[in-house]
């Protein structure tokens, strides 16, 4: 299990990092009015994907170490809750595959946005939060 929880602690900075790329391109790709090509939809996926996979982790720690004996305590739910809700908001995207390219820049830039305040949000309910 330790490795699962090194992954899933290390994984939130490739997240992080995934992230600003994505805001930078679809900011730029907003202002100055781009065209959405396939790069674009595979780093709204790449991100979406990761937090996924974070999701997926997480969850396979909280229950494994909760029936471990570790116990379901309330900052563990609302963690697990909010991190879900991140990871649908990263999946909004996809609605709007056949918007406008200046349209799909805008609703996945403020997707990512939001994906990435929940994901503040959701660490900072850990005790510890973000030193963790």
């Amino acid at each position: 299990m330790l490795i699962l929880l090194i992954a899933h602690s290390f994984l939130r900075w490739l997240i992080v990092l995934v992230a600003v790329i994505a805001i930078v391109k679809f900011a730029l790709g907003w202002l100055r009015g781009g065209e959405f090509k396939s790069m674009d939809r595979g780093l709204a996926s790449g991100f979406s994907g990761l937090l996924d996979l974070q999701v997926t982790i997480g969850l396979i720690l909280m229950i494994w170490t909760g029936l471990a004996g570790v116990g379901f305590p309330m900052f563990r739910i609302e963690h697990a809750t909010t991190m879900i809700i991140a990871a649908v908001v990263a999946h909004l995207p996809a609605r709007w595959k056949n918007a406008a390219d200046t349209i799909r820049f805008r609703n996945t830039l403020f997707c990512i946005l939001g994906a990435l305040l929940l994901v503040y949000v959701g660490v900072m309910r850990l005790p510890g939060g973000w030193s963790r």
